[in-house]
């Protein structure tokens, strides 16, 4: 956590326990670009299918909605909102969805909707 914040998002509540501490966050916290990769990854290894997925058009309303912490343990929800075939190439359909991230408290710590681009069966 430290090590990809040091990296990429140098914040002193995100790197340096002592100026954490005296942060309005009272400790450590997690960059909410590491707690979106690592939300990307149980994504990959638990909802989109390796047969199926093409890809994403985006990110919509990404919010970070409570601090995670060293120690925190996440996992993710998905619900789909929307899925329809493209009208222009019916071979593929597009999904909308949320993808909250939720801690070991059942706390969901970040939400984004997103949409991602799935491979069809053709209409027999």
């Amino acid at each position: 956590m430290i090590d990809f914040a040091a990296r990429y998002d140098p914040q002193a509540f995100h790197i340096d326990p002592d100026a954490a501490r005296k942060s309005v966050f009272g400790g450590l916290i997690a960059s909410g670009w590491h707690t979106g990769a690592v939300s990307m990854r149980l994504i990959v290894d638990h909802y989109l299918s390796r047969v199926a997925s093409l890809g994403s058009l985006g990110v919509d309303e990404l919010r970070w909605l409570k601090p995670v912490r060293p120690g925190d343990e996440l996992s993710i929800r998905v619900t789909v909102l929307q899925a329809r075939r493209s009208q222009s190439k019916p071979d593929r359909g597009i999904v909308r969805s949320l993808v909250e991230v939720i801690n070991q408290n059942r706390e969901v710590v970040m939400s984004r909707t997103a949409v991602n681009i799935v491979r069809c069966r053709m209409a027999t």
